[in-house]
């Protein structure tokens, strides 16, 4: 009797070929249909030489899999509680449940099936990648992220890079529920937001910046527009019907011209918008969020990485002079005047996601911007492998106007 390997390598591809055969390529097949002939060949299969039933199933969706989806990748993500998928060339797959990254015991059959699976990512999306343009990013039909780099940058083969998204965004509920955030951080923040106090949010990577900023937009009022702005679309704000969602686009080989975040913050400006959320500012771009949360657009929300709120701060003025050369005076002025509130998030030893501070941005004094701490996370040690803690308020809000002039206050 073969051994399960052999099944998942050369069965596999036999059946895969066999199948391809019988398909008449002229016209599209449904899954049924599909399934169908992948069942008679593997029934043929059967006949010469014996294959348990559950090898059988496995078989079957493999092959469909390597047909209709995305192959080896497809069973890691039909799997909800896996949050990343790592492909390492052709024989290296590694997906993160819970945290804990681990080795997935199945691979691509060859480098050419991988390369394949890349162009139908890439492609779906009208984004182009070869050796001239190795790097692309791009999402999947569900909404998760993808980075790919191909040789000769990446030296040990294609290296793909998948960021999933639950399938129904969480709710800042469930994140208190999750110890993520105490209830009364969340109802603070709700206020802020109605209110259209500028939220910028940090935290370092996978510390759950979107996902955070997802749980924020449910706050907004339902009778606002509200715009979007993301290099690849992952935001899934709910309840907003005036609701306008806009991506960024590389250039294409046919001549299309490139449109980048700084080209939608400025369009954005002109569509009338009561709130403009950016996905994440990554550079020069930083400097048209700013002027937009300075011209009225009061609610703005957008996130950034960084390793604290302080951070925050040098890591905008770092942005915006890679856009212009500006006094450094007048960039901390420009963020003084339109960031409200920093949040910062972080991702902990236990492997938690948690708030790890709230500050708010007060004044500028003597050329430095002076932060006013709102709250902070305090560790109270461990046990049964998770970290305990408490959210410490540590200040007052100081800046109300955006309060009153909602009719609106927060608890002291």
């Amino acid at each position: 009797m073969i051994s399960a390997a052999g099944w998942r390598g050369y069965s596999v591809e036999q059946i895969r070929k066999n199948v391809l055969e019988q398909l008449d390529m002229t016209r599209e097949h449904d899954e049924n249909e599909l399934l169908a002939v992948i069942d008679e060949e593997i029934c043929r299969e059967a006949r010469e030489r014996v294959i348990p039933l559950n090898w059988r199933r496995e078989l079957r969706m493999q092959v469909f899999h390597s047909l209709r989806k995305l192959d080896v990748l497809q069973e890691l993500l039909n799997q909800d509680d896996i949050t990343e998928i790592m492909v390492n060339g052709a024989e290296h797959v590694f997906y993160e449940r819970k945290g804990e990254i681990q080795a997935w015991d199945k691979k691509f059959s060859s480098k050419e099936k991988l390369e394949d699976i890349i162009q139908q990512m890439v492609g779906s999306q009208n984004r182009v990648i070869n050796e001239a343009e190795p790097i692309a990013d791009t999402r999947l039909s569900d909404g998760s992220r993808v980075n790919v780099v191909l040789p000769p940058v990446a030296l040990n083969g294609p290296a793909v890079s998948i960021r999933k998204f639950p399938k129904h965004p969480i709710l800042m509920e469930q994140m208190v529920t999750g110890e993520s955030i105490s209830r009364e951080c969340a109802v603070f923040l709700k206020t802020l937001v109605q209110a259209g106090y500028n939220i910028f949010i940090s935290g370092g990577t996978g510390s759950g910046k979107t996902t955070f900023l997802n749980a924020l937009s449910e706050f907004i009022p339902k009778n606002e527009r509200v715009i979007t702005i993301e290099d690849s679309a992952e935001l899934q704000i709910q309840g907003i019907s005036n609701l306008v969602q806009m991506e960024t686009r590389c250039a294409g080989p046919e001549g299309t011209l490139a449109i980048t975040i700084r080209d939608l913050i400025r369009t954005a400006l002109r569509m009338r918008p009561d709130r403009i959320v950016v996905g994440e500012i990554r550079g020069a771009e930083c400097l048209d969020m700013l002027q937009a949360m300075n011209t009225g657009h009061d609610g703005s929300l957008s996130t950034g990485h960084a390793n604290s709120c302080q951070d925050m701060i040098s890591r905008m003025e770092t942005m915006v002079l890679m856009g212009m050369e500006l006094p450094l005076l007048a960039i901390r002025a420009q963020i003084v005047a339109g960031v409200d509130i920093l949040v910062h998030l972080g991702r902990l030893r236990d492997r938690s996601r948690r708030l790890l501070a709230i500050m708010e941005i007060d004044r500028l004094e003597e050329g430095e911007i002076r932060l006013n701490p709102l709250y902070e996370f305090e560790e109270m040690g461990e046990g049964d492998g998770k970290l305990r803690g408490t959210w410490r308020k540590t200040g007052q809000l100081i800046h109300k106007g955006k309060l009153y002039a909602a009719g609106m206050e927060v608890e002291e």
